[in-house]
């Protein structure tokens, strides 16, 4: 089975597609609203953003100084076509097996009652 357009392996690790996922649904989400929602470690979600934002599909804005100083985060226009890319094509992996996997089974049935 071929790889469906639009899967994008960058996207596809469960923290990362979270990540997207989430700030797909807002215009600029706070790095501990992401954080807390996703209940992942200061560490984890910096290295997460910047593997993304270095791909283009984050911009990091930092607000304030200080202790008030805040880290708000987006999707750029890329991110977000990358995202329903993926989207898209996760929900062709997910039709397409469907019909595969019930002609496989129809076709090992067959082999089966054949070879009785």
């Amino acid at each position: 089975m071929s790889t469906p357009t639009g899967f994008d392996e960058l996207i596809h690790p469960s923290t990362r597609l979270s990540v997207v996922a989430l700030l797909a649904a807002t215009e600029w989400a706070d790095f501990a609203f992401i954080r807390d929602s996703l209940s992942l470690s200061d560490s984890a979600l910096s290295k997460q953003l910047h593997t993304l934002e270095e791909a283009g599909y984050l911009e990091i804005r930092k607000e304030g100084g200080g202790r008030k100083r805040r880290t708000k985060v987006r999707l750029t226009e890329r991110g977000r076509g990358a995202f329903e890319g993926h989207v898209a094509a996760l929900q062709a992996i997910v039709e397409g097996a469907g019909p595969a996997a019930a002609a496989a089974q129809q076709r090992h049935q067959e082999h089966a009652e054949a070879h009785r």
